[in-house]
Formats: structure tokens, C-alpha cells, sequence
């Protein structure tokens, strides 16, 4: 399936690794990380270098999704990025092959130099430690050009229909549609309002919520699917000599356009001013065919984006109370400030609008969000 694209794209000098895998005798079940020794002879074989030359690695900052990232380097300029993944999150089996195929299709993703997937190793190309939100406090002119370059890259993305992808070679995660837009509302509720805002709305405001957001998937649905990131935020593109790329793009999937706009220019880890997200709106507006004027356009944007910010706050919630990771806390301020906009923006979604409001005007977002509950 995946492994086809995969295996096209390995280079002669790029080992793929076969009796040497056998002399390991490695005893690992698929989700247990071989150890260090192993790993780096694995790696060694896989990238094509001699016993000779001397190989180091470091830990890199995890990513989350159940992965464990090394930064391998060799010959003081040589280096590459080793992922060790856990295959019970079926969306990072699909890395490797959803990788080659936009590589193929000149979208830029790093390359693949090598997939183990009996032992749920990658190495990729190395594209540096610097990303959109890392730049995020530098001068707009700088910030613009990489953005415009973001959502260049993005429409080519939306470009692909399902008819001309290659389904049966490159696997994908289920497509959005009524069931999964449905199931990013049930995890904003349960994990944002219910289990960290401790909110309980008053049935009549309940029931007018679940109708609205019902209408919202059935209109997200309706829209036309094309491929698309699924997590297109700043921390998901890497900037290198001018050029951006993306990464973490193993959700990957069919879906509305819209939500990948919403989840770069709603982005509650980077505040845009209304002027500079206008300009970047009508910048990819301008890339298309203009099949809607730019009114409807606009409140198919603010429509998604609303349903992203939901899905954003829902994990904020998760990991910041369940997994423990309470950094993800203090995004929620911009993410609350952000689903107000773009319920502000709509005209049909006024309970969801009162409900942020008024969580805004509760904690008056005074200080860090952690510090709060």
C-alpha cells in the first residue's frame, strides 16, 4: 500500500535494510523502541554510512501523537530526523506513505530516506528547528511572504480530488463529514466546557447549541472535499532557506478547504490583527476560481474556522487535564478570543457566541488559564 511510494522514492545509496534486519534478532513487538545500540545501527545501515563514521543523537521536544523524535548527525554537517512511532495511533502508520506521494506531487513535505514498519522506525530529511511560530514576532513584511508561501502551498494541497488520488496505493484516515465534524463538538463539550470550564448550560441554550452546531456539520459536509492537512498551524510548518514545508500531516484526509484556512489563519498560537488576516483570507481568495463571491466565502471561513477552534480548545482541555500537559492551558485565552471572532463574524451561530462571551467574560482572561482552575 504506502510502502509503494515509499520504495520509489529510495535512492541507491538509501539502504533498505533486509538480512541485516535479521542479525539485530530483534525481540521489540511493534510499538516497543528498540534500544539505542540498535537504533543506531539501524539508522546507520538505512542512511548508508561505514562503521568508520561516527554517529551521535539527541532527543528532540516530542510532537505528541504517541512519537518519539531524535535528530541524528554525523561527518559535523550530516544529519537526519529519526521518528520512533506507536502503530495503535493508525495515523502515524500512514506517515511514510502520505509523505512520498506530496513529495511526488512537488508539495513539500521532507523526504523519506528509510521506513521500518515492522519496527515503527522513519528517518526523514532534517529541516531544521525553525517554524511559522517561531517567526511569529519578527516583522510582518517577513511574516507575510512565508504565509502567502503557506497558503500557495495549501491551495495546491486543496487542488487534489478524491477522483485523481490514489486511494488503493496511499491509505488515508477517514474523511470529514457528519460523523467526525459531530465528534470535534462532543470532544469541545466534554473536554472544554464540562470537564475544564466546568460549565453547565441551561437546557433551553443546550438545546439551542445542538441544533446550531448540527446545522454547521451539515453545512461543512455540503462543501466540496478536497485533500487537506487536517492540522495546518504554525508549529506545522517548517521554514528553511525562505522555502516552507509541512509536516505532521499524518491525519491527512478528504474535507472542506476551509477548515485547513481556519486552522492556519485562526491559529490561536499566532494573533493576527483583523488587517493582516484579511489580507492573507483574500490572498488565497485570489488563487481560485472564485466559485463564491467573496461575502459567502468569507462566512464559509468563519463557519470552519469556528469548527476548528472547537476541536483546538477540545485538545487543549484533553491534554492539559488528562495527559498533563498544562502548557497547552495558556493557548486557550487566544483559542476563546478567536471562536468569539468567528462566531461574531456568522450569523448563525448565536448560542455558541454567548457561550464563549460569556466564558471570556468569567475569567477575563487576566492570567495564564492553568492558573484559573
Amino acid at each position: 500500500m504506502g510502502g509503494y511510494w515509499v520504495n520509489r522514492r529510495l535512492s541507491e545509496n538509501e539502504e533498505i535494510l533486509k538480512g541485516e534486519e535479521v542479525a539485530l534478532n530483534l525481540a521489540q513487538s511493534e510499538s516497543e523502541r528498540p534500544n539505542d545500540k540498535e537504533l543506531i545501527l539501524l539508522s546507520r545501515k538505512a542512511l548508508g554510512l561505514p562503521d568508520s563514521v561516527s554517529m551521535e543523537w539527541e532527543s528532540l521536544e516530542g510532537r505528541g501523537s504517541d512519537r518519539t523524535f531524535y535528530r541524528l548527525k554525523w561527518n559535523q554537517k550530516g544529519s537526519a530526523i529519526l521518528i520512533h512511532y506507536d502503530p495503535n495511533r493508525i495515523e502515524n502508520t500512514l506517515y511514510a506513505g502520505i509523505a512520498s506521494f506530496l513529495f511526488q506531487m512537488n508539495i513539500p513535505v521532507p523526504k523519506v530516506i528509510h521506513h521500518h514498519p515492522i519496527l515503527c522506525l522513519l528517518i526523514v530529511e532534517d529541516l531544521g528547528d525553525v517554524t511559522l511560530w517561531s517567526l511569529r514576532k519578527t516583522s510582518w513584511d517577513c511574516l507575510r511572504a512565508l504565509y502567502q508561501k503557506t497558503l500557495r502551498v495549501a491551495y495546491r494541497l486543496h487542488s487534489i480530488s478524491e477522483k485523481e488520488f490514489p486511494s488503493e496505493e496511499v491509505p488515508l484516515m477517514e474523511g470529514f463529514g457528519p460523523h467526525l465534524y459531530r465528534w470535534e463538538q462532543d470532544y469541545f463539550k466534554e473536554n472544554f466546557l464540562r470537564n475544564l470550564c466546568h460549565l453547565h448550560l441551561d437546557p433551553s441554550l443546550e438545546s439551542a447549541l445542538d441544533r446550531e452546531l448540527f446545522a454547521l456539520q451539515d453545512r461543512l459536509s455540503k462543501g466540496r472535499k478536497n485533500l487537506i492537512h487536517r492540522d495546518l498551524q504554525s508549529q506545522n510548518v517548517m521554514v528553511r532557506e525562505g522555502q516552507v514545508f509541512l509536516i505532521d500531516f499524518q491525519g491527512m484526509r478528504f474535507g472542506n478547504p476551509f477548515y485547513d484556512l481556519g486552522s492556519l489563519l485562526c491559529d490561536p498560537y499566532v494573533d493576527f490583527s483583523a488587517a493582516q488576516r484579511e489580507e492573507l483570507l483574500s490572498y488565497y481568495y485570489e488563487l481560485g476560481s472564485k466559485d463564491l463571491d467573496w461575502c459567502a466565502f468569507k462566512t464559509c471561513f468563519w463557519e470552519a474556522s469556528a469548527q476548528r477552534l472547537m476541536q483546538a480548545l477540545g485538545a487543549y482541555g484533553f491534554l492539559g487535564l488528562k495527559k498533563g500537559l498544562t502548557s497547552y492551558l495558556n493557548h486557550i485565552p487566544q483559542g476563546l478570543k478567536n471562536l468569539q471572532l468567528a462566531t461574531s463574524q456568522v450569523s448563525t451561530l448565536p448560542a455558541l457566541q454567548e457561550i464563549s462571551t460569556n466564558i471570556i467574560s468569567s475569567f477575563q482572561l487576566k492570567q495564564n488559564f492553568n492558573e484559573k482552575i
